[in-house]
């Protein structure tokens, strides 16, 4: 795409970026509309809009249809998260079960790289119809969204006192799990959103999360663009290569949310894979060996990847309701920002160096410093 439009990397970067924007902005009012609406309903007409506007995405010319296209991506996206965080699993896992749950649901992020990638890889290499690969690539991760958009809205109940796949008696097992767990953390501190999004907990997590995405999605966004100059290997090698530190961080995600999930710990198993992520990441982009490089790789994605499900998990550890929904979209909004942040400066300092590694640099100090304020947060958590 780069190379049919003319796009430098700082644009390429300005492009990945500012798609964060229109998710900040519309992050927590999206997710306070699904907790007193229809999670389901939202999470439908998220899938829907997305998809539509992927397939644009096909067809812009210029730098600032780009940028238009990337924002209102992200505006179109925005509270996906915070609703299946905050509104659809604590009605469906205890405390106890979230850590595992999140980190089986997000095991998506690595199986759509795993099963994506190498088809990506391909579709690069194509044209059809006077399209060029990249373009047909849009217009093909489009379909999914479309599909399933539609299909969510019969197969998501919002409650499971909804569900026709459950007995009466898994019903009210589950409501009373969750009133009693509601009740609980109530007891402890009954929140606003204005006082959750106040909270210096909350607060202590948007910086953490905005540093660790940071790392995040410069290496997510970059990653294949470095390993192909380091290495040279062709669209195709890459994308099916890609799979082995999707499958590797996937399993480390899995492990890593079982093990706080048996243990009820947190704070370790959130900061020591951020820790890995950052070796990963400030160590291997020196690397010009090329399998010694992608060694690194997959200890990078494996840091950056593997504390998801501890971490979503902790927010409503003491927040329920639209507390927790308005104080996870904060954070994932806050957070975010860091992807504008490190896919940005990555390919500015790449245009202003000729190189990666100092940027690289900085993302593994950016995913260090989260990770030595994951080690700051409250060992003992409201229940």
């Amino acid at each position: 795409m780069n190379a049919d439009l003319g796009f430098s990397a700082q644009v390429f970067g300005m492009g990945a970026g500012i798609f964060f924007a229109g998710y900040v902005l519309f992050e927590v009012p999206g997710a306070l509309i699904a907790e007193r609406w229809s999670p389901r309903a939202w999470i439908a007409r998220i899938m829907l809009t997305w998809g539509l506007i992927s397939v644009f995405m096909a067809f812009v010319r210029t730098e600032w249809q780009f940028y238009l296209v990337r924002f209102l991506l992200g505006a179109a996206e925005a509270s996906f998260y915070p609703v299946i965080y905050a509104s659809v699993i604590p009605r469906w896992f205890t405390a106890a079960e979230r850590p595992r749950a999140i980190a089986l649901m997000l095991t998506s992020l690595q199986v759509s790289a795993i099963v994506g990638s190498p088809v990506a890889g391909w579709l690069l290499d194509t044209s059809l119809a006077g399209l060029a690969g990249w373009q047909i690539l849009f217009i093909a991760e489009a379909v999914p969204a479309l599909i399933f958009g539609g299909l969510i809205y019969f197969w998501l109940p919002d409650w499971p006192s909804q569900a026709a796949w459950l007995t009466d008696d898994e019903k009210h097992a589950l409501a009373d799990s969750f009133r009693r767990e509601t009740e609980a953390k109530l007891s402890a501190r009954k929140y606003s959103v204005w006082e959750a999004l106040r909270d210096r907990e909350v607060l202590k997590l948007c910086a953490i999360y905005f540093l660790w995405i940071t790392g995040f999605w410069g290496f997510n966004y970059w990653m294949p663009t470095v390993l192909k100059e380091v290495s040279g290997w062709s669209n195709l090698a890459i994308g099916g290569l890609i799979a082995i530190p999707m499958t590797l961080s996937l399993a480390g995600m899995v492990w890593i949310g079982s093990s706080s999930a048996r243990t009820g710990e947190k704070r370790w198993h959130g900061a020591v894979p951020v820790f890995i992520g950052a070796v990963g990441m400030g160590v291997g982009v020196f690397i010009e060996e090329p399998m010694v490089n992608f060694v690194f790789v997959c200890i990078s994605a494996i840091g950056v990847f593997g504390a998801f499900g501890v971490w979503w998990s902790y927010p409503t550890s003491f927040l329920s309701g639209a507390a927790a929904a308005g104080a996870v979209g904060l954070i994932n909004s806050v957070g975010n920002t860091g992807g504008y942040v490190g896919p940005y400066f990555t390919g500015f300092v790449k245009d202003l160096t000729g190189s990666y590694q100092w940027a690289y640099v900085y993302l593994a100090c950016s995913l260090f410093a989260a990770g030595m304020l994951m080690l700051t947060l409250r060992k003992r958590l409201p229940s």
